[in-house]
């Protein structure tokens, strides 16, 4: 079944139904452009949010690359990253695929259906010409034959009047002869116009315009083929990048399940344990009787020696862990400002790169000796007094490399002796705990809560000698410097009260000014907008620094 066959005299509505398939052709490049774009916005909104939660700080450099949950949020913001690649990979195929390449066929289909209608009109116009030139020649053998007719009436008419000369007769029998041949020749022509005219039409209606019709019927189908195929390539893209995406899927599953608390809880200890030792019991003060305090190894807050601590307005109790304030200490190259364990960590990571630094310097020192022994037996290939200079500079880094490596390494010796030292230590005070004093004045503990809601100010430690290890648990200064401006701003994430001395409370989403960033204790200073100053936990915030 064909066009030219079934639809010989359906000329508009073939034209009609091309229209239709080419405006369906260019609907459906519009369409996939309009998803590319929703890709594309996809894939760039993907991208951002990736960004925006990828940790700022090299892994190397951030201890919280060190956890597992971490790592794990890492791989699935990657996972993510990937995946909004396939989506770009997808956009750019339907892009190529579909919308470039069909709408260049559609400009191709729209110029072929163009010439086949051009051909189709010139066929309908001949044909139109042919019958009006039919229609003359009919009406000229017409107006011939009534011509003729008349003009043998009038010599007929002349023929038989009495009173009409011969001459009369012989002219009209003249005029009457020529119309009638006159009428003969329209009628022959006629008759040759009619026959032209059938041969036309029959080869316009059997021949011509059915092979045009065919021909816009084989072009319709190859552009509803073509368009099919752009329908699967709508799926294929998306199959294309669907093994990828199913690793990307697949990769988000493997971090979950490689969140490892225990090993989170490990590496928490590892990174912060102090190394110091436990405090001892603290010991029974008696201010029954006029007497100077006892001086006590395991009390915190010890005041300095061989002068007594009296209790009175101007002097204060020293507070326990968490609410000492660490004091203020400058960072030096042995680390000895960090606790025991936190600095025997960092000199022994100090002690592995200057190890890796001083074994590159010696390599590098081999290579140069090798080329200069080639130089030596080559003088064609180079200089050898020429790489003098880099050999006495490499020298000079191993000499100055292997210093830094032995003072490190009686640093370290050091940090682990104390570290050992205090192990024991808690281990021998805590082996036993102390018997609790057989009995207490009645009113001991109303005088030793008073004394502390009273006394605000923090008494002075004594000055640690050289090598001596810094307590972990030092007074807590409550009269914050007010004046101090803030180093950062941080946000509450949970809900924290603070009931006890030397912290302060916080509501949840509360912006607070950030005073003093967190010692290595857990604990961070911070300031209030309606007022207040006091430690919050480390944990319960989201901290920006200036």
């Amino acid at each position: 079944m064909d066009w030219g066959t079934e639809l010989w005299d359906q000329f508009e509505v073939i034209e009609r139904h091309t229209q239709w398939g080419l405006d369906l052709l260019d609907r459906y490049v519009k369409f996939v452009k309009e998803r590319t774009e929703v890709e594309q916005a996809y894939a760039k909104q993907l991208r951002n949010l990736v960004k925006k939660y990828l940790p700022k700080r090299p892994a190397k450099d951030d201890p919280e690359s060190k956890f597992s949950q971490q790592q794990s949020f890492v791989q699935i913001l990657q996972e993510v990253n990937d995946f909004a690649g396939q989506r770009e990979l997808v956009a750019e195929n339907l892009s190529v695929h579909v919308c470039l390449e069909l709408a260049k066929y559609s400009q191709e289909m729209k110029q072929e259906r163009k010439m086949h209608f051009q051909e189709g009109r010139r066929a309908q116009q001949q044909l139109e010409s042919g019958f009006k030139q039919l229609e003359n020649s009919k009406r000229k053998f017409e107006r011939d034959c009534r011509e003729a007719e008349k003009a043998a009436q009038t010599a007929e008419r002349l023929d038989q009047d009495i009173n009409a000369t011969k001459a009369d007769v012989e002219k009209a029998k003249q005029q009457a002869h020529l119309r009638s041949h006159m009428a003969e020749e329209s009628k022959n022509e006629y008759a040759a116009q009619l026959q032209r005219f059938n041969r036309e039409q029959a080869h316009f209606y059997f021949s011509q315009m059915p092979q045009i019709f065919d021909k816009l019927q084989d072009m319709d189908e190859r552009r509803a083929t073509h368009l099919g195929a752009g329908y699967g390539l709508l799926s294929e893209a998306e199959l294309q990048v669907l093994p990828i995406i199913t690793k990307c899927l697949e990769g988000m599953k493997v971090a979950a399940a490689a969140v490892d608390s225990k090993n989170d809880a490990q590496v928490l200890i590892e990174l912060n344990k102090s190394g110091f030792a436990r405090p001892g019991d603290v010991e029974f003060e008696d201010f029954s009787q006029p007497m100077n305090r006892a001086h006590s190894d395991s009390s915190l807050g010890t005041p300095s020696e061989g002068r007594p601590e009296l209790r009175g307005p101007g002097r204060s109790r020293a507070k326990r862990w968490p609410f000492g304030r660490k004091n203020k200490t400058v960072a030096t190259e042995d680390f000895s400002h960090l606790p025991p364990e936190q600095q025997r960590k960092r000199l022994q990571q100090q002690l592995e790169e200057r190890n890796r630094e001083l074994q590159k310097e010696i390599d590098q020192r081999e290579a140069l000796k090798k080329m200069k022994d080639v130089y030596e037996k080559t003088p064609q290939m180079g200089d050898p007094i020429s790489l003098e200079p880099q050999i006495a500079e490499t020298l000079n880094n191993i000499e100055r490399l292997k210093l830094e490596v032995q003072k490190y390494e009686a640093w370290l010796a050091e940090a682990e002796s104390r570290v050992l030292s205090n192990r024991g230590d808690s281990l021998s005070r805590h082996t036993r705990p102390p018997d609790p004093p057989a009995s207490a004045p009645p009113d001991s503990s109303s005088s030793s809560n008073s004394g502390s809601q009273e006394n605000r100010e923090s008494c002075e430690e004594p000055p640690l000698e050289e090598g001596q290890d810094t307590p972990i648990y030092t007074e807590f200064d409550e009269d914050f410097e007010e004046s101090a401006s803030p180093i950062g701003h941080c946000v509450a994430i949970y809900h924290f009260e603070g009931s006890s001395e030397g912290t302060i409370s916080m509501a949840e989403g509360e912006d607070l000014s950030l005073m003093e960033e967190d010692k290595g204790d857990g604990w961070t200073r911070v300031r209030r907008k309606q007022g207040g100053e006091g430690y919050v936990p480390t944990s319960y915030l989201r901290v920006t620094l200036n």
